[in-house]
């Protein structure tokens, strides 16, 4: 209890502190967002932001306005206020896009938290029948989606932003196809190790055996034996559960090296 008493006391502090030096800065921001819009709304900031006025009020004082809204996006959040919180979580990318943890965590939100907040507000698990949830679930993953291509327009090296996009299309699409091309191009730009395993996974899934055989036989040589995280035993074992699955004759099975 102490730690948490302590730390809402730093982020109070904190808060004032930032306050006092950004609201100069705050009175001009609204001032150019009301001159844009004519109306002061969160949605006006935004707006000015994509037009570099936010970028160009704030200066050097980005970054710290950035993670102070996105302490603002958590107080909000709690509240399941979702325009509001979507359209914060767009102000702190517009301010500072640069830490890939704002843009992962604002598609986290749209995908998984919003579709529970819109169900609820609807009535309801037990009211909202299955179609309509199933159709909730997909708008806001398509949504998350987009908030990821719109990162990737600043990080276009980051596996992150494919696992989390394949992990999406996964759970919240259904979509297992769409899914092993994003493992796939996570792999590629040297993601963790299973999504290489999850992009074979995704295409057995799917009635891609053979592929996905291909794929690891490629995969397995790559793979360091003493790091755990590449379980190449786990890998080889897929290995031969393709083969006997594909009935591949044992003379024309994966032999690694050394073995």
């Amino acid at each position: 209890m102490k730690s948490k008493v302590t730390l809402f006391g730093v982020i109070g502090a904190g808060l004032a502190l930032t306050g006092g030096v950004l609201r100069p800065l705050e009175t001009r921001l609204w001032a150019e967002a009301r001159a844009v819009s004519g109306v002061g709304r969160m949605e006006s900031i935004v707006a000015a932001a994509g037009r570099g006025l936010t970028l160009g009020v704030l200066g050097g004082f980005r970054a710290i306005a950035a993670d102070f809204s996105w302490v603002r996006v958590y107080m909000i959040w709690e509240k399941h206020d979702l325009p509001a919180v979507e359209t914060l979580t767009h102000l702190v990318t517009t301010l500072d896009p640069r830490p890939v943890y704002f843009w992962l965590n604002s598609a986290r939100i749209l995908a998984y938290d919003m579709p529970a907040w819109r169900i609820a507000a609807a009535g309801g698990t037990g009211r909202v029948p299955e179609a309509d949830q199933q159709r909730i679930d997909a708008e806001q993953a398509r949504l998350a989606i987009r908030r990821l291509d719109e990162a990737a327009v600043f990080h276009g090296a980051s596996p992150d932003l494919w696992v989390e996009r394949a992990n999406i299309e996964l759970t919240r699409l259904r979509d297992p196809a769409a899914a092993a091309v994003s493992y796939r191009r996570a792999w590629e730009l040297r993601g963790p190790y299973y999504a290489a395993r999850l992009h074979a996974e995704m295409l057995k899934r799917i009635g891609r055996k053979a592929e996905a055989l291909e794929w690891l036989v490629k995969l397995h040589p790559q793979l360091p034996r003493d790091e755990e995280a590449a379980a190449a035993d786990l890998v080889l074992a897929r290995i031969r559960e393709l083969e006997r699955d594909l009935g591949v004759e044992p003379l024309r099975a994966y032999r690694p090296a050394g073995r």
